[in-house]
């Protein structure tokens, strides 16, 4: 990560997050969430852009990711707790209020975020993964193609899949980038992290805990204002779910594709999302 962020720690009744930091502490607050196989080092495009806006970004690095943070349960992964972390870090960091970008499971936490605290969360700006009612009835479809492309997510889960990712210098966690747009001593940075000890097994835990889109079709919709942004070439999420996202946001809502780029929106086309969050905070 660039030394130009500040590298903090957030200490929370029940862990401590390794986080980097970047714009005014008196400024309004941007929770920025990764996804899997990664960590805060996936927004290290959009750091800059929101501190010079006058934003307080913080990019945690979330439960199972964080060695204060890594409990060995598997229920201890379960979604509802990963948003109370989201809710525990804006106490101790003095915000009753908070903006939240999510990406791929960072997503889904942006998500049930909202849904579970709306008069908290300003406002979310979601990546890849819709919304879990829209996400829950594109698996269902046995005429879509989302069951097939989530179909990695049950084998992710099982039992000791960590060991076959790790396998031969962590082959197969470096294959999971390939296409990702990231150089090799960038790609370095995820293996490092995941391959301390228990951190891939609380970064698989996530998989393990929640059963992709199981219950999702109850999931209540989201009243604050929304951006959602999917990309056309991503091999995990499909059009179906994005489109039918809409149905599920009650509030201010502004979809957008991004032609021919892949699943790694924060690193594969920094400079198209960037625009799109200058666009979406400017109004805050």
């Amino acid at each position: 990560m660039d030394s130009k962020f500040e590298r903090i720690q957030i200490e929370t009744a029940e862990f401590v997050f390794d986080a980097v930091a970047s714009g005014p502490e008196d400024g309004p607050l941007v929770f920025l969430l990764h996804g899997f196989p990664q960590s805060n080092f996936e927004w290290r495009h959009q750091l800059p852009l929101l501190e010079e806006m006058g934003y307080r970004a913080i990019a945690p690095n979330q439960r199972g990711y964080s060695p204060g943070a890594r409990p060995k349960e598997i229920e201890a992964y379960r979604v509802p707790h990963l948003v109370g972390d989201v809710m525990a870090m804006a106490d101790v960091l003095g915000h009753q209020t908070f903006h939240v970008i999510g990406h791929d499971w960072g997503a889904i936490v942006a998500w049930v975020a909202a849904i579970m605290n709306p008069d908290r969360v300003e406002s979310i700006v979601a990546i890849s993964v819709p919304h879990p009612a829209a996400l829950a009835q594109a698996l269902a479809n046995p005429e879509g193609p989302q069951a097939e492309m989530s179909g990695y997510a049950r084998i992710w889960a099982s039992e000791g899949s960590e060991d076959i990712f790790l396998a031969h210098d962590a082959a197969r966690l470096r294959k999971v980038f390939v296409g990702s747009g990231n150089a090799d001593e960038e790609i370095e940075e995820y293996v490092m992290l995941l391959s301390q000890p228990g951190a891939l097994t609380g970064a698989l835990n996530w998989y393990r805990a929640t059963a992709l889109g199981n219950g999702g079709a109850s999931t209540p919709s989201v009243t604050v204002p929304t951006m959602y942004i999917w990309s056309t070439d991503d091999i995990a999420l499909g059009r179906e779910g994005a489109e039918l996202t809409a149905q599920f946001v009650d509030g201010p809502y502004r979809f957008e594709i991004l032609e021919g780029i892949g699943h790694w929106v924060p690193e594969e086309a920094a400079g198209q999302l960037n625009r799109l969050l200058r666009e979406h905070f400017v109004q805050f």
